[in-house]
């Protein structure tokens, strides 16, 4: 039953992450064809809530996502099992969540990297 939760959250943080792609990869294309220099683009999103929550959505999803496909790999490849395996899974999981928000908080919120 565990696998099936994991295998329908990991399709969903997909789904979710489908819209946030197109609209990241479009805002840099707009960007960079715009010659924005990086001060001009921190300057657009320092002090928004809209690209916080953005970009913080993206963030969960994509450790969510990731945390979850490494399990596998870490299962087949490594051959870790039971609370090993999911402690390394998971860790590995909330370290990227932790640097992406880390990341988010310093392009909205204007904090240092």
């Amino acid at each position: 039953m565990l696998d099936m939760r994991l295998y329908m959250a990991q399709r969903l943080s997909a789904l979710v992450m489908g819209p946030f792609v197109v609209v990241h990869i479009a805002v840099m294309i707009y960007a960079i064809q715009g010659g924005l220099t990086a001060a001009e683009i921190l300057g657009r999103t320092q002090g928004s809530v809209f690209w916080f929550l953005f970009y913080g959505l993206f963030v969960v999803a994509v450790s969510i996502h990731a945390a979850i496909g490494l399990r596998v790999i870490l299962f087949e490849w490594a051959g870790l099992k039971g609370k090993t395996l999911s402690v390394t899974s998971w860790g590995i999981g909330a370290v990227l969540f932790l640097m992406g928000a880390r990341a988010v908080w310093a392009v909205t919120a204007g904090g240092g990297l």
